[in-house]
C-alpha cells in the first residue's frame, strides 16, 4: 500500500492538501463551548404559592403533582421540597433518556393537572437543566446617584436584555435585581369610619373604574364598532378621582378616604454589586455558538451601552471564557514547545536539519485534519475535547519519530531512498497499529461509565481516536512521501556514524546492559518487587476530582435561620462586605432570586455572596475574618464558605446528601411533630449527624380563630379570613394592562406590628356592626419545620451523616426505624460514588483484556503480552512517586496524564518485542545463532536499534511538558497534576522500556516460551 502511494506523489499531495482545505473550512464551523452540550436527566418544576405555608403548598399542590409526574418514562428519582411560598419537585430520569422528549412530556402532565390545583395558583414552572444553562458571564448594571431604580429596571427589561438577545450565540438572557412600579391604595380608616364606609366600597369603586367589556360590539348601519369603555384608569390621580359610595348614599372621591401613589413593589430579593445596589444580567450561550467570539461581541456592546446610558454603570464579571481560553492556550503552548524541544532532540540525535522540516510540517497537518473527524461525530471544542488533543499529540510526535528514525536507518544501512522510505514505513506499521489500539483499548471504553462521566470521555475519546487515527494516515503516507521528496532534492550526508551525543548515551546503555545481564536473577526480582512499592504508593496520595486550582474567588452561601426581612437581609450583607478590609470584586443575589433558570432553594432568608480577590493569600485572610464576624455575630447563621466554583464544580456538583438516613411514619402521612422526635433522635445509634431539610425549624406566628365568639357575635368566618388577607397578604384590586406593561393597584395596609394591626382593624358582623379584630384572633409563638420534604413514597424525614464510615451502622438505623415503626431508607452520594468505583474497575479490566487480545493478536503469542502488561505497573508506579514528592493529589487531570504516559510506554515496549522477534529470525538465518547465545545477541542488538527512538520519545515528551511546571495561571494549575504524571511514568517507562523488557523477554523465553512452541 505504501509503495502504491509513494508512487503517486502528486495524487496524495492534492488529497492532503484538499483535506486541509476542508479541515481549514470546518474549523470555522465547529462550535467552541466550555464544556459539551450534555444533557442533564434532571428536570425541575418550581411552584411559587404566595403566602402559603409549606404544609399548605405539599398537601394542596406538590402532592397533586408528584402523583401525576410519577408515570414519566424512564423516571428514576422524584424528590420535592416544600418551604415558605416556594416549592419545587427535581425529576431525575435514567442517563440516555432523550430529555427533549422528557421536557415535553412533563410539562403536558403539568397542564392536565391545572384543573386539581388552586384556582390562585400560578402555573407551576418547568426547568430543564443542561450544561448551557452555565452562564457565560455576568453584566452588572447599577444605578448611578439620582436615578431612578425603577425605569432602571424597565431600561434592564425592555432595552438591554433585548439588544444582548440579539448578539449571534447567545440562547438566554436572565435578570435578577428588578425593581416594579405599583399604584398603591392606602385606606384612611378614621375618614372610611366616619362615612360609615368599609375597604370593600374602595375595592369596589376601583374595580368598576377599571371595567373592560372585551368582545363585545355594536352595528352601526352597514358598520361594526367593538366597545371600549372611556372610565378606564391609567394613573393615581384618575383612582382618587373615582366616585365612592357609603351605605348611606352619600358619594366622595375616593382620594377623601385613601391615599393614592406610586410605589415600589416591596421587594423579596436584592442584587447587590459591591455596596450598591443594583441588577445583574446572565447571559447564557446556544449550544453551536463559539465562546470566543461571543464574549467579545458582549464586551463591545457594553462599551456601546456606556455611551448610550450615561446614567447607568456596566460592569462584567465572572467570565467563565477564562478556562476556556486556558485550554486553548495550553494547547498552544504545547505544540509550539513540543514542536521546539522535538526540532532541538532531532538535531542533537539526527545530523541532519530536514528532518526536523519534515515534523514540522507533519504535526500541524495531523492536528488540522483532525477537526474533520471532529466535525463528522458533532463534537464541540471545549476543555473535554482539547485534552483529547492535547492526550495524542504526544502519540503524534512518538509515531512521526519513530517512522522517520526508521527511514534513516535504513537508508544508512544502504537502501535506496524509494526503498528506505518504503521499508522504513512498512516495518514499523504493525506495531505502531498495535499501539494506537492498545492506547485506545486503555481509554475508549471509559466512555461506558454511567452519567456525565460517560458523557464527558465520550468527546475526549472521539478527540483521541481522531489524532491518533490521523497520525497514523501522516505517518504512514504523508512522513514517507515528504522525506522522499526532500530528500531526492538534497545531497546526501556523507558523513558515517552517529552523532557524538547518541555515541555517549549509546555507551552509557551498553554499560548498564551488560551490568544488568550479568545479574539478571537478581535485577528481575528487583524489578518486580518495585510493582507494588509503586503501586502502593496510589493508596497514600490524596484522591480529589479537580486538582487544587490558585483560585482568588469565593462565595458564602448563607442561611440566617431568623424571620428576616429581605431588607434586613440585605442590610447584613452589606455589612459582611463592609467588614472585609480589602477585596478586588463582591457580589451578591440577597433573598429570593428572580433568575428564570434558578432550580434552588429561593427563600428570603438566605443569601449568596461571590467574592474575588487580588491573590490567594488575600483571600484566606479575608474568608477567616468574615468566618469569625458571622460567628461572633449572627451565631444562629449556617453558612457554607470556600472556592467559588467554576462550570466543572456547577456540573459535577450534586445536592444530595454523601449519606442520609431517612425514615417514613407507617400510621400517618405526615410528618413526625417536633415534640415527639427530638426524644427519638437521642436515641439514634450515630452521634455525628446534622438534621436534613425535613428537620430544619423555624420561628413562626400561628394564628387561630375564636369559633364560639365569631357565632356569638355573628360574625361569618370568611369575613375574618378575608381581612387578614388583606392585612397581611399581598391584595391586589386589578391590574392596568397597556401594551404588554402590567401595573398592579393593590391594597395597602398599615405597616406596623401586627399585634397593633390586630388591635386596631375592624370586622365586620352580618348586621354591618363593626368589631376589633384581635377580639376572633388568638396567636402564639411556636418553632414549626421549616420544609417538608417528600419522594416518590411520600412525606420524609432525614439526618446527613458525618461520620467517616457511616454505612457501617446501616443495620443500627433500621433496627432504631422499626423500634418506632418507621420505615427506614439510605439514600446519598455515597452509594453513587461506590457504584461508580464498581463500574470503573469493570472497565479498567475489560481494557486490559482488550490490551491484552490485542498484543497476543500483534505478536502471535500468548506469553509475549505480558510484558507490556507488566511493565505498565512500573510507568504507574513512577507518575504516583513524582505526585507524592511534588504534593500533588491523585485527580482528573493527573489520570489523564496516566493515560498519555501509559500510551507511550506501550508504545515503546510494543516497538522493542516487534524488533527483538524480527531479528531472532533475522539473526537465525544470517549468523546461524541458536539457544541463549542467540536470544542475549538479539536483546543486546535490538535494545541498540532502538535505543534511539525510545530516548528521542520521551526527552521531546518531558522537554515539551516541563515549561508548564514553571508557568502560572488557571491553565497551568490545571496541567500541572497530568504534567507530573507523565514525567514521572516515563522517567520510569523509559528505563523499563530499555531493561526491564529485554529482562522480562529473557525471562518468559527461558521459561515458558519453549512450552509455548508447538
Amino acid at each position: 500500500m505504501i509503495r502504491f502511494l509513494l508512487e503517486r506523489p502528486i495524487a496524495v499531495l492534492m488529497s492532503f492538501l484538499a483535506l486541509l482545505v476542508f479541515s481549514g473550512i470546518v474549523l470555522r464551523l465547529l462550535p467552541i463551548s466550555l464544556l459539551p452540550p450534555i444533557d442533564v436527566p434532571q428536570i425541575v418544576v418550581k411552584v411559587t404559592y404566595p403566602n402559603a405555608s409549606p404544609e399548605s403548598i405539599e398537601q394542596n399542590v406538590l402532592q397533586q403533582v408528584r402523583e401525576g409526574l410519577i408515570t414519566l418514562n424512564g423516571l428514576e428519582e422524584m424528590e420535592s421540597k416544600a418551604g415558605s411560598e416556594i416549592g419545587t419537585v427535581r425529576l431525575t430520569f435514567d442517563y440516555g433518556t432523550r430529555m427533549e422528549l422528557a421536557y415535553i412530556e412533563v410539562n403536558e402532565k403539568i397542564d392536565r393537572l391545572t384543573n386539581s390545583l388552586p384556582k390562585d395558583l400560578p402555573r407551576p414552572e418547568v426547568i430543564r437543566i443542561n450544561t448551557s444553562d452555565i452562564p457565560v458571564a455576568r453584566v452588572q448594571v447599577i444605578p448611578k446617584a439620582n436615578s431612578d431604580a425603577v425605569e432602571v429596571s424597565l431600561l434592564t427589561e425592555n432595552v438591554l436584555k433585548k439588544r444582548i438577545e440579539q448578539l449571534p450565540g447567545v440562547s438566554l438572557v436572565d435578570i435578577n435585581g428588578k425593581r416594579e412600579r405599583i399604584i398603591s391604595v392606602q385606606p384612611d380608616l378614621e375618614a372610611l369610619a366616619a362615612l360609615r364606609m368599609t375597604q370593600q366600597n374602595l375595592i369596589e369603586a376601583v374595580q368598576a373604574g377599571n371595567a373592560e367589556l372585551p368582545g363585545i360590539s355594536v352595528k352601526d348601519g352597514q358598520f361594526r364598532y367593538f366597545l371600549r369603555l372611556a372610565t378606564r384608569v391609567d394613573t393615581p390621580e384618575d383612582i382618587a378621582a373615582l366616585p365612592v359610595r357609603s351605605p348611606n348614599g352619600t358619594i366622595v372621591p375616593l382620594g377623601r378616604v385613601a391615599q393614592v401613589r406610586y410605589e415600589t413593589q416591596e421587594m423579596l430579593g436584592y442584587h447587590l454589586f459591591g455596596m450598591e445596589e443594583g441588577l445583574v444580567i446572565t447571559v447564557h450561550k446556544q449550544a453551536s455558538a463559539k465562546m470566543n467570539e461571543l464574549i467579545p461581541e458582549l464586551k463591545k456592546s457594553l462599551d456601546y451601552f456606556r455611551e448610550d446610558y450615561p446614567q447607568v454603570e456596566f460592569a462584567l464579571t465572572q467570565d467563565q471564557s477564562n478556562l476556556l481560553n486556558a485550554a486553548i492556550s495550553n494547547l498552544g503552548t504545547s505544540l509550539l514547545f513540543g514542536g521546539i524541544f522535538a526540532f532541538a532532540v532531532l538535531f542533537l540525535f539526527i545530523k541532519d536539519f530536514r528532518i526536523p522540516l519534515i515534523m514540522g510540517i507533519s504535526l500541524p497537518t495531523s492536528l488540522l485534519i483532525s477537526f474533520l473527524v471532529f466535525y463528522f461525530f458533532n463534537i464541540s471544542i471545549s476543555i473535554i475535547s482539547l485534552s483529547g488533543l492535547a492526550l495524542g499529540i504526544g502519540m503524534l510526535i512518538d509515531n512521526a519519530i519513530i517512522v522517520l528514525d526508521n527511514i534513516t536507518r535504513k537508508r544508512e544501512s544502504g537502501l535506496p531512498l524509494f526503498e528506505a522510505c518504503v521499508q522504513g514505513a512498512n516495518e514499523v506499521m504493525g506495531a505502531l497499529v498495535s499501539s494506537v489500539l492498545t492506547t485506545l483499548a486503555v481509554f475508549v471504553p471509559l466512555v461506558f461509565l454511567s452519567g456525565i462521566s460517560g458523557a464527558l470521555f465520550y468527546d475526549q475519546a472521539v478527540a483521541v481516536a481522531a489524532i491518533l487515527s490521523v497520525s497514523l494516515l501522516v505517518a504512514f503516507v504523508l512522513l514517507p512521501l515528504l522525506y522522499w521528496l526532500i530528500f531526492r532534492v538534497g545531497k546526501r550526508d556523507s558523513s558515517k556514524g552517529e552523532p557524538l551525543l547518541f555515541q555517549r548515551v549509546l555507551g552509557v546503555y551498553e554499560r548498564g546492559f551488560e551490568w544488568i545481564f550479568l545479574r539478571k536473577k537478581v535485577a528481575l526480582i528487583s524489578f518486580l518487587i518495585l510493582i507494588p512499592v509503586g503501586l502502593g504508593l496510589g493508596w497514600v496520595l490524596e484522591t480529589t476530582g479537580l486538582p487544587e486550582l490558585e483560585k482568588t474567588d469565593a462565595t458564602l452561601e448563607i442561611d440566617w435561620n431568623e424571620p428576616i426581612s429581605a431588607s434586613q437581609n440585605r442590610d447584613r450583607m452589606l455589612q459582611l462586605i463592609s467588614g472585609l478590609e480589602t477585596f478586588a470584586q463582591a457580589e451578591a443575589d440577597v433573598g429570593v432570586r428572580q433568575f428564570l433558570l434558578f432550580d434552588g432553594d429561593n427563600s428570603i432568608q438566605k443569601s449568596l455572596l461571590y467574592l474575588l480577590f487580588s491573590s490567594e493569600t488575600e483571600k484566606d485572610q479575608q474568608l477567616e475574618i468574615l468566618r469569625t464576624q458571622i460567628g461572633k455575630e449572627y451565631p444562629l447563621a449556617t453558612f457554607i464558605l470556600g472556592d467559588a466554583p467554576n462550570a466543572f464544580d456547577q456540573l459535577f456538583s450534586s445536592s444530595m446528601p454523601y449519606y442520609e438516613v431517612r425514615w417514613k411514619d407507617l400510621t400517618q402521612k405526615k410528618p413526625i411533630p417536633a415534640s415527639q422526635m427530638k426524644p427519638w433522635l437521642e436515641d439514634f445509634p450515630e452521634k455525628n449527624w446534622v438534621p436534613g431539610p425535613g428537620l430544619q425549624e423555624e420561628s413562626s406566628v400561628i394564628f387561630s380563630l375564636l369559633s364560639d365568639k365569631l357565632a356569638l357575635y355573628q360574625i361569618p368566618v370568611e369575613n375574618v379570613q378575608d381581612q387578614l388577607s388583606k392585612l397581611f397578604g399581598v391584595f391586589t384590586i386589578t391590574d392596568i394592562r397597556r401594551f404588554g406593561e402590567v401595573t398592579p393597584i393593590r391594597l395597602r395596609e398599615n405597616q406596623g406590628r401586627f399585634e397593633d394591626l390586630l388591635r386596631n382593624t375592624r370586622v365586620y358582623a352580618s348586621d354591618s356592626t363593626s368589631y376589633l379584630l384581635g377580639e376572633f384572633v388568638d396567636y402564639r409563638y411556636a418553632d414549626q419545620y421549616k420544609y417538608v420534604t417528600a419522594d416518590r413514597g411520600g412525606i420524609y424525614q432525614s439526618l446527613e451523616m458525618r461520620a467517616e464510615n457511616p454505612d457501617k451502622n446501616r443495620k443500627a438505623y433500621l433496627d432504631w426505624g422499626i423500634s418506632k415503626n418507621l420505615g427506614v431508607d439510605v439514600k446519598g452520594q455515597y452509594f453513587k460514588d461506590l457504584e461508580n468505583v464498581r463500574q470503573l474497575i469493570a472497565i479498567l479490566g475489560i481494557s486490559v483484556l482488550l490490551l491484552y487480545f490485542i498484543l497476543a493478536a500483534q505478536f502471535e503469542s500468548f506469553v509475549q503480552p505480558l510484558i507490556v502488561v507488566f511493565t505498565l505497573p512500573l510507568g504507574i508506579g513512577g507518575a504516583f512517586l513524582i505526585l507524592l514528592l511534588t504534593g500533588s493529589t491523585l485527580n482528573v487531570m493527573s489520570a489523564i496524564g496516566l493515560v498519555v504516559m501509559l500510551g507511550i510506554m506501550v508504545n515503546d515496549a510494543i516497538l522493542k518485542i516487534d524488533t527483538i522477534n524480527r531479528l531472532k529470525v533475522q539473526f537465525s538465518l544470517e549468523k546461524g545463532l541458536s539457544g541463549s547465545r542467540l536470544l542475549e545477541a538479539v536483546l543486546h542488538e535490538a535494545g541498540k536499534i532502538r535505543l534511539k527512538p525510545i530516548l528521542m520519545t520521551s526527552i521531546t515528551t518531558i522537554l515539551a511538558l516541563i515549561p508548564i511546571i514553571f508557568s502560572s495561571g488557571l491553565g497551568a494549575d490545571l496541567q500541572r497534576p497530568l504534567v507530573y504524571a507523565v514525567i514521572g511514568g516515563l522517567t520510569i517507562g523509559t528505563f523499563t522500556a530499555l531493561y526491564f523488557v529485554p529482562l522480562m523477554y529473557w525471562f518468559l523465553e527461558v521459561t515458558v516460551g519453549k512450552k509455548e512452541k508447538l
